[in-house]
């Protein structure tokens, strides 16, 4: 069996053959990259993937410019986990970053009070120093190297200019914005500026100046440029007019009487319309229209390639509570498809045609070879070991199918269940370490899985956990423990109160956020700056 994929009409490949592309990137021709990856943003916080409430009219268009994969992932439902990906070009259990870096394990899992049934392993907390990333890659093949925002793979000594970049402007320990979304930053890699500065802005603006600064005119050196955004990660902050301009529009559609459901330890939010974080996610948007103007005003735009993505499902349960992901189920922290279907589009020159879709399965650990394919700079296999190219999909072609793995083995704050799955196919196989047991989706007939087939297709989840197994035992992953202290009364009585007191003082805060005298009482709200 093939995956089926959207035609890439011809013509599409015929004003800049991949050949030409594939030259030698000391050539002044060879592509620019320009990769955007946002934080916690779901498959459907889009316009153009379906949201009604947010608004996001400049990421929309480079996604109508581009080729979308309908079917991309990040490899992990947390942070730290994916970004490391799309550096090594491998799936979480092999590079050993498995949850985000300063979540607790083992024994001082214990001091989060969930009462959970096993102790999560250790992880890695950085970046290998070994490690080929793709930045030292496109060093190596003479690109000149940026990166700005949020790193989160390692404290000092393992930041972006220790893995390739030439310049890191904002990039360093922290996985949120410390000092929240307005100028002070509280960052020491991103000095202050102008007070009420917004930061999503600033970082589109520090990637323009490098942009500016190192014209492959002036410099005759192709560059890549990794804009990396803290948004949409919590807090949720945003201007006084946003705010308005979001809760007038919620009422206008009709305010839902409840906004989430109970699902296995948290409740799941079901609707979108959080003002806060819609106005979150309108300035992010802002800034990608402003790096992307000035592509063009450069007259850079027909020469780079440009690739949009997230690093994992938007936050429906934990953190913020900020939006769905249906009619995919949960979010952030889950290894369901709310928490793993991300945007991934790819406009390349010559290659891509506008508009165009393609349901091949791809992850973020495809990125690294395929951008090295596309560069025709040589592949480094032993590196992006789990990543493929997809240059041949790029072309319109089809790719046989290949099984997906998954590793999280680890509870997450937003309400996900150790776990590792693989994908073949259709086929979705969800592995459950606290009950040993597994769950079985087609995602073809079931895109909300919630149909569990497991019972149905018994010689199917055996085969699948075996592939599933092996792979993990391969690369030597770490596996979660029972914890002899498990105290099942204790664990039954939070879970009771989640289900009452913290579900119902959810829909009350909501409701506050949309009312029309809402203060947030903090200081980024008197900020007028977009």
């Amino acid at each position: 069996m093939k995956f089926r994929t959207s035609l890439l009409a011809l013509a599409g490949t015929a004003c800049i053959s991949p050949a030409t592309l594939q030259q030698s990137a000391q050539s002044p021709a060879a592509p620019n990259i320009l990769f955007i990856i946002a934080d916690d943003l779901g498959y459907y916080d889009l316009s153009y993937t379906g949201s009604r409430f947010y608004e996001t009219p400049h990421i929309d268009r480079l996604a109508s410019l581009s080729l979308e994969f309908t079917q991309g992932y990040a490899t992990s439902p947390v942070s730290s986990p994916s970004r490391a990906s799309v550096m090594t070009g491998q799936f979480t259990p092999r590079h050993g970053i498995t949850d985000w870096i300063g979540a607790a394990s083992g024994a001082e899992w214990r001091k989060q009070g969930r009462h959970t049934r096993l102790l999560p392993p250790e992880y890695k907390h950085h970046l290998c120093p070994e490690t080929i990333t793709l930045a030292d890659a496109l060093q190596q093949a003479g690109y000149k190297t940026f990166f700005s925002g949020k790193w989160h793979l390692g404290g000092q000594g393992f930041w972006p200019q220790d893995h390739g970049f030439d310049i890191n402007v904002g990039g360093w320990n922290s996985g949120s914005p410390i000092g929240g979304y307005f100028d002070p930053y509280e960052n020491p890699m991103l000095q202050n500026r102008k007070p009420g500065e917004n930061l999503s802005m600033r970082l589109a603006d520090e990637t323009v100046s490098f942009l500016q600064n190192h014209h492959p005119n002036i410099t005759g050196q192709p560059f890549f440029a990794f804009l990396s955004f803290y948004a949409v990660h919590g807090p949720l902050q945003t201007t006084r007019e946003k705010w308005q301009k979001y809760r007038e529009k919620a009422e206008q559609m009709g305010i839902a009487s409840f906004g989430f459901e109970m699902e296995f330890f948290l409740p799941a939010r079901t609707v979108q319309d959080h003002p806060l974080y819609a106005g979150l996610l309108e300035a992010m948007d802002e800034a990608v229209g402003h790096v992307l103007e000035s592509l063009q005003q450069l007259g850079l735009a027909d020469n780079t390639i440009i690739v949009f993505t997230s690093d994992q499902g938007g936050v429906s349960s934990g953190d913020a509570f900020a939006t769905s992901n249906l009619p995919f189920r949960q979010g952030k922290g889950s290894t369901f498809e709310g928490g793993l279907r991300v945007p991934f589009f790819m406009k390349i020159p010559g290659l891509t045609r506008a508009g165009s879709k393609t349901d091949v399965p791809a992850t973020a650990a495809d990125f690294y070879p395929t951008l090295l394919d596309i560069i025709g700079a040589d592949l480094k296999p032993e590196q992006h070991a789990d990543g493929i190219s997809l240059l041949p999909v790029i072309r319109g072609e089809q790719m046989n199918e290949r099984p997906l793995f998954w590793h999280y083995p680890h509870y997450s704050n937003q309400g996900g269940r150790p776990s590792s799955v693989i994908r073949l196919g259709d086929w979705k196989l969800i592995h459950l370490y606290e009950t040993n047991t597994q769950e079985l989706y087609n995602l073809r007939t079931d895109i909300g899985e919630r149909r569990d087939l497991a019972a149905m297709y018994p010689e199917r989840v055996e085969a699948m956990k075996t592939q599933l197994l092996d792979y993990l035992m391969e690369v030597g992953a770490l596996f979660p423990e029972k914890d002899p202290l498990h105290d099942p009364e204790a664990e039954s009585l939070h879970l009771q109160n989640i289900a009452t007191r913290r579900l119902q003082h959810l829909e009350q805060s909501r409701m506050q956020f949309l009312q029309p005298g809402f203060d947030p009482g903090n200081n980024w709200w008197g900020s007028q700056v977009n």
